[in-house]
């Protein structure tokens, strides 16, 4: 370790979030970015040119920091429940590599009273040091909106809290090097939790709305976006798209909230209807193909099938928890050759986590049903024409996000 990377700032977990934060404050000072996977931290070591960024899997080198970023994931287990495996391990890692008179902020999503209950009282534990004497922590929940770039981690208003007043404004200080908007101190570290929590479950609720109501207005034939356009015209209506709801956040931040409810007694109906409706909607877009099918005499034992998009959601490359794969696994019993084309998508990530392979070419003449599911922008430039050659005479066109012409949709949401 060289000398110049005294006092520098920490970030432990370099994802979506945490890579972001590594670059930006970069520009304004030594930085250790320290994570578990070898292979990720070569990588960006490759391709390193800046002398400020230390990328490391030694997690003694945290040792060094002054200020330590937590940026790791919190996703859900299979049960539906948090799972803090990876929050876990990353403060069992800073507690034994903590200097005296360090703060500790917390990015990452967690439910009301995570921090203070779960995660400082662990590294308390097993660093020894004292609360607010020895050691002093913060939250500031990241609000990053991948493929968006118009409200990138420079750009949007930040909330921050410390474990006192003084480490409240500290942390302000801190972003104050990065952040170009309001920066917004919250009375306590659990409304800065609670914030980031409705913010997405806000979100998960009305898409569940549109949702329903997209199910109600096919049944009755009518189409779901001219309504939308339609409803728009009023100043206080809200625009939401109906589709699938995956993701790290919005598809997984209503179960930290739920779980933490559940836990003092409350049982949280409606953001649970809500989840559940949009856990099903690719149950529902299977059925409408099998209806379909089913009219046109189109066998799904023998069908060749078109994925347009597989990531969580457009212009963005990520692929955890992308409901597509639900879409998917409904095909599997009828034993139909599936070919997933996105160009977004790394093919090593989609084998290692779903163990299927993407297409780099598309095929002439060959689908009897192509599932447009994501619309990417790249997606979109191949344009009507060649996507309709594609398809055989006899085809469904699925329109999950209202990407295509009415005239070339068999159905949509």
């Amino acid at each position: 370790m060289k000398n110049n990377f005294k006092e520098s700032l920490g970030v432990v977990g370099l994802g979506y979030v945490g890579l972001p934060l590594v670059l930006e404050f970069s520009k304004k000072r030594r930085i250790i970015a320290f994570d578990i996977n070898k292979k990720k931290i070569q990588n960006l070591n490759k391709r390193n040119k800046n002398k400020k960024i230390l990328y490391t899997y030694d997690e003694t080198k945290l040792r060094n920091c002054e200020t330590i970023i937590v940026a790791v994931p919190t996703p859900i287990k299979n049960s539906k429940l948090p799972n803090l495996s990876f929050l876990k391990r990353a403060c069992i890692t800073i507690a034994k590599n903590l200097k005296k008179n360090a703060t500790i902020i917390f990015e990452s999503t967690v439910y009301p009273g995570c921090t203070d209950e779960f995660c400082m009282p662990l590294i308390e534990k097993i660093s020894k040091f004292k609360l607010n004497k020895d050691i002093f922590y913060g939250y500031s929940p990241e609000r990053t909106n991948q493929g968006d770039k118009l409200h990138t981690l420079t750009k949007i208003n930040k909330l921050v809290c410390g474990s006192n007043r003084k480490i409240s404004k500290k942390i302000k200080r801190l972003y104050k090097n990065i952040i170009s908007s309001k920066i917004y101190i919250t009375e306590s570290i659990k409304i800065a939790e609670s914030a980031k929590i409705i913010e997405n479950t806000q979100r998960d609720l009305n898409i569940a709305l549109i949702n329903e109501f997209a199910v109600i207005l096919n049944k009755l034939k009518i189409d779901t976006k001219k309504v939308i356009d339609a409803a728009s015209t009023k100043w206080n209506f809200h625009a939401f798209s109906p589709g699938l709801v995956g993701g790290h956040c919005v598809g997984v931040d209503p179960y930290y909230l739920t779980y933490k409810a559940k836990s003092i007694g409350i049982n949280p109906k409606v953001i649970l209807a809500g989840r559940k409706t949009n856990d099903n909607m690719s149950k529902y877009i299977f059925s409408e193909i099998k209806r379909i099918s089913k009219n046109k005499k189109i066998n799904l034992n023998k069908s060749k099938i078109l994925i347009l998009g597989f990531a969580f959601k457009e212009n963005c490359e990520d692929i955890r928890n992308t409901k597509v794969i639900d879409i998917i696994k409904c095909f599997t019993p009828y034993k139909s050759k599936i070919d997933i084309y996105d160009p977004m998508v790394d093919q090593e990530i989609l084998k290692k986590m779903y163990k299927l392979k993407k297409i780099n070419k598309l095929k002439k003449n060959f689908y009897d049903i192509i599932i447009y599911s994501v619309p990417h922008k790249k997606i979109q430039l191949i344009g009507s024409k060649k996507l309709i050659q594609c398809a055989k005479k006899n085809k469904i066109f699925f329109d999950v996000k209202s990407a295509l012409p009415n005239h070339m949709s068999d159905a949509r949401l």
